[in-house]
């Protein structure tokens, strides 16, 4: 990923210098566990682990020639540790290293993608809290419906991102497995024993059945993971460029000092930050079809998910890190105008309690499809001329031969609406609210 989209911790993650660093990990480990069981000399453990090192730069020039960037990284090693490195990968395949290493930077990436969504989530909450009670209007097909509140707005996002954060912890745990199986897996070189031990080492779980390969549906659901993420964070990107825009101006992003939205013309505010975290949302989701394809290797292994992963692994898990953080400060700096949210709750003339005058007349015994036409026949007067719907109502002797003025206007009652707020609150966050 370029370095406009990632944040340091995430990047470091994905270097060469990590990587091989947990290569030597894993190669330590299993010497080690060998040892143990007297497979090799203890020296020979030793070796590894005190002098076991490795040179970045003389692994490139290694592969430049070799074209194995797992013999070169072995090479490499031997040269630090000595004649012992004979020892070294006894029993175990390229893909042993590949594979488990893998699955550790995926499980730490796990780990601050999860950190990312503690953090929205508290952002969100914390904003919830602040407007459970300010007023705006639902929209449905970008259309006015019904009064909601922008507390509510947020409490749908928190709810969704909760889920998010279950389904990385389920993502997490998919791709936690080690796999020390040797060629095609069979443990035919390498004592299972020593797989159970790297394994525990690195805080993973011994894969089952591993062929040559720890089976690639674990990364599929991982990375399908990450993409439904991403479309959760363009939905709340979405919502917020809609309600910056001119028309609505309910809410907007937070504009810095010293900030400017067009070269060209100098009174532009624009929600450039949630068009940013629509468009990484996309670059996510691209790599979900490569993640499935890598699924069906041929036989027992292949490396035809090997240039994919290269690939996706990095820039999947810094992207949307890099949104979620990205996200979490729009929210936390989100700009609430209550009074036009008011004022385009009101733009339709009271348009919105049209269910309300339904309900009342189908309870005051009217067929509920001459309700409707009676209530539409004078909400379409007021959608067309801009005039005020109880107004019209009470002009329509129709309806006001059923209902009187009293009870239509208390049809109007706009804390009807937000009766069960609280209700809502107490099933996202539980007790507090």
């Amino acid at each position: 990923m370029i370095p406009r989209y990632s944040r340091p911790e995430m990047a470091r993650l994905w270097e060469p210098e990590t990587k091989f660093r947990i290569w030597l990990k894993i190669e330590t480990y299993a010497a080690e566990a060998m040892a143990e069981l007297g497979l090799i000399p203890k020296h020979a453990a030793d070796a590894v682990k005190t002098r076991g090192g490795f040179d970045v730069a003389r692994i490139d020039q290694i592969e430049r020639e070799v074209k194995h960037d797992v013999i070169a990284f072995l090479t490499s090693v031997a040269e630090h540790v000595g004649p012992e490195a004979r020892f070294l990968h006894s029993g175990l395949t390229s893909s042993d290293v590949l594979d488990t290493c893998f699955n550790v930077q995926l499980v730490e990436a796990a780990d601050l993608l999860i950190a990312d969504i503690d953090g929205l989530l508290a952002a969100l909450k914390a904003r919830a809290f602040e407007h459970k009670n300010t007023v705006t209007v639902g929209r449905s097909h970008g259309v006015h419906a019904e009064p909601t509140t922008f507390g509510l707005k947020l409490a749908g996002a928190y709810a969704e991102f909760a889920r998010a954060r279950e389904r990385m912890v389920r993502a997490r745990e998919e791709v936690a497995t080690c796999a020390i199986s040797g060629a095609v897996g069979t443990f035919a070189h390498v004592d299972p024993r020593v797989e159970a031990h790297v394994a525990k080492k690195l805080g993973l779980t011994p894969e089952p059945v591993s062929t040559q390969v720890v089976p690639r549906d674990r990364h599929a659901f991982y990375f399908a993971t990450l993409a439904v993420v991403a479309s959760s964070i363009e939905r709340l990107a979405t919502e917020i460029r809609h309600l910056q825009r001119t028309e609505v101006l309910e809410a907007e992003e937070y504009f810095t000092p010293g900030q400017k939205g067009s070269s060209a013309m100098p009174h532009k505010r624009n929600p450039v930050l949630s068009e940013n975290l629509t468009g990484l949302a996309r670059v996510v989701r691209a790599y979900v079809m490569p993640a499935l394809e890598d699924v069906a290797l041929w036989h027992e292994r292949d490396i035809s998910h090997s240039s994919v992963e290269r690939v996706i692994g990095p820039d999947a898990t810094i992207a949307l890190d890099f949104a979620l953080h990205r996200l979490t400060e729009i929210v936390k700096g989100l700009v609430v105008y209550p009074e036009r949210m008011r004022a385009n709750l009101d733009k339709l003339g009271g348009l919105i309690h049209s269910q309300r005058v339904l309900l009342a007349l189908t309870n005051a015994g009217v067929p509920r499809e001459e309700a409707y036409r009676l209530v539409q026949r004078n909400a379409m007067k007021v959608w067309e001329n801009g005039s005020d719907f109880l107004k019209t109502l009470l002009a329509d002797k129709d309806v006001v031969g059923v209902l009187s003025e009293k009870v239509l206007s208390e049809q109007f009652d706009l804390d009807y609406h937000l009766k069960q707020v609280d209700t809502i609150f107490a099933r996202v966050f539980g007790t507090e609210t």
